[in-house]
């Protein structure tokens, strides 16, 4: 999963001296491995905090990074010419919730509207700003292609939860939307078992649970078959008791879902798990048909292959 790091500063004393020290951060972190893209935020709108981001593969390559000796010296660079950081790096890993009090929207902004959209975010902001525990918002631009995400810090979760349920904030959203190509969305958070939840137009939606309970039941047959064939003999050879090898054989099942194999069927269903780009009736007719037709395939295997048969494979 894609893993960005960013960093917030107070505003810089020289903005053009601060823009080509950006380009230097930039520069260094292209160089680094699982490199994926730098943005930085926008700087001539007073509401809105200077900032960089920058994205890697994985969460172990971002943090490899910060705490890089390129980046280290160049920082110490910028705390001498006046770039101070405002807090400490935050990093958003894909597919999982932000830290406590922050919240990250992604936006995709319509052409010839960006100049209305900082303005709606820089307005949302001033009101934010007037909520206790607000501490800053930070507005990327992912390149020239109408991608953009927000940053907004909040002191503690129960804080920013207050601005998300408040009237000012929901009277100020028109606005916003207005320059839109399409509602905005809080990032998503993901379970092992696929269960998204995401915030969109201010409501929270998760999976529907028919669809984690159908993908429980895709990977939970094919798991308890095998280690009743392969894991149960060991055990009774070793003199397990019956109750004892179905503890322990469950205690292997539940570990293989929770960590390796339901993460790795909901990355392949991740679009029809999606809560919001899997919720039309198309995406979710077409997923559960392949559930089936999987579920299918997996009877099939363990019905003819003699070999996989627990009851009888010795026979």
């Amino acid at each position: 999963m894609n893993a960005t790091a960013v960093t917030v500063f107070h505003r810089p004393p020289d903005i053009a001296a601060f823009a080509a020290w950006l380009d230097r951060m930039s520069e260094i972190a292209s160089r680094a491995e699982g490199f994926v893209e730098s943005c930085r935020a926008v700087h001539d709108e007073p509401a809105l905090e200077p900032g960089f981001s920058t994205t890697f593969r994985s969460e172990a390559l971002v943090n490899e990074f910060l705490d890089s000796a390129a980046r280290m010296e160049l920082l110490a660079e910028g705390e001498a010419s006046g770039f101070h950081r405002k807090s400490s790096d935050l990093i958003i890993v894909e597919g999982e919730l932000p830290p406590p009090g922050i919240a990250v929207f992604n936006h995709s902004v319509a052409n010839g509207k960006v100049a209305e959209f900082v303005a709606a975010e820089a307005n949302l902001v001033a009101l934010s700003a007037t909520f206790p525990g607000f501490e800053g918002v930070a507005l990327f631009c992912r390149g020239d292609t109408g991608r953009w995400f927000s940053v907004l810090r909040f002191r503690t979760a129960h804080h920013l939860a207050d601005w998300m349920r408040s009237e000012q904030r929901a009277a100020a959203l028109p606005a916003l939307r207005a320059g839109l190509t399409e509602d905005f969305s809080a990032v998503a958070h993901t379970t092992p078992f696929g269960s998204t939840l995401r915030t969109v137009d201010g409501r929270t939606r998760v999976t529907p649970t028919w669809k984690i309970a159908m993908l429980v039941l895709l990977v939970l047959y094919p798991t308890v078959m095998t280690l009743s064939r392969f894991l149960g003999p060991v055990l009774d050879e070793n003199g397990a008791p019956p109750w004892l090898a179905m503890w322990l054989s469950q205690i292997v099942s539940v570990a293989l879902m929770s960590w390796i194999l339901s993460p790795a069927v909901a990355a392949c269903f991740r679009r029809w798990l999606d809560p919001v780009d899997g919720a039309g009736w198309r995406v979710s007719a077409l997923g559960a048909a392949i559930v089936v037709v999987l579920y299918a395939l997996t009877l099939l295997l363990f019905a003819t292959v003699k070999w996989l048969h627990y009851w009888d494979y010795n026979r």
